[in-house]
């Protein structure tokens, strides 16, 4: 696994080497769940900050009377992450821009979600730059089938077992339904993650990141479903070759 950097959240104590996130250049990983972010950081090996779902447990489940270990489903954590967007709408991004690293060059941070997010940070983590991973929902739905984290479940109803296809309204085309219910995968499992797949879409655009970053030299994007994983870390170092730490 790539070594771990600290990051120090609003109201924790700050060793006097931290400098705040505004003033350090970062790699910022862009990505709905299941388009590639962790084995990407695998390959490349670069220092890397807690991670979104830390970030998550550490700073808004408190807020909310959960505590940061509270074993909720992912259904459960989208309500939660959506009420904190309401009250902030930089989400994520917010948090980080009020709280501090030690300096080190590459840092990377997984990962920010949505246009609101990435518009946050571009304005106010002016030295950072972005890695923007994209694939189709029916690519990021097998990738979580395969990869069985116990972090992926949610509770699902009787009704939901039932209604295969209205869940995956909005998500998958009829022929990639169809694709997908030929999967030799449990059935059950099938649907507990096309929901995570649903409920994130209802949360986040995927097309977000690229409408607000397309076009700006502070982002570099991937296709996660072309480009094997040595491919998207060689794009990455020579991104990163051309910029200023």
């Amino acid at each position: 696994m790539p070594p771990k950097a600290q990051l120090f959240l609003p109201g924790e104590a700050i060793p006097k080497e931290a400098r705040p996130l505004p003033e350090l250049p970062l790699l910022i990983l862009v990505g709905l769940t299941g388009v590639g972010k962790t084995s990407l950081l695998r390959q490349l090996g670069y220092p890397t900050l807690p991670d979104r779902r830390e970030i998550v447990d550490r700073y808004v489940l408190p807020r909310y009377g959960h505590s940061p270990t509270a074993q909720l489903d992912r259904g459960q954590r989208f309500a939660l992450t959506r009420r904190f967007r309401e009250e902030h709408p930089g989400g994520v991004a917010e948090i980080l821009a009020k709280s501090w690293a030690q300096p080190t060059w590459p840092l990377l941070l997984d990962g920010l979600r949505g246009a609101e997010e990435v518009a946050f940070a571009l304005k106010n983590l002016p030295k950072s730059h972005f890695i923007v991973l994209e694939a189709r929902d029916l690519t990021r739905l097998a990738r979580l089938l395969q990869r069985e984290d116990r972090f992926d479940r949610v509770a699902l109803s009787e009704a939901e077992r039932a209604q295969v296809q209205e869940l995956a309204q909005g998500v998958l085309s009829p022929s990639e339904l169809e694709e997908a219910l030929g999967w030799p995968v449990p059935r059950e499992e099938l649907i507990a993650k096309l929901k995570i797949v649903a409920e994130e879409r209802k949360n986040y655009d995927p097309s977000g990141a690229r409408s607000v970053l397309e076009g700006s030299p502070r982002a570099l994007f991937l296709d996660t479903e072309a480009l094997s994983l040595e491919e998207e870390a060689q794009r990455i170092r020579a991104f990163v070759a051309q910029l200023e730490p």
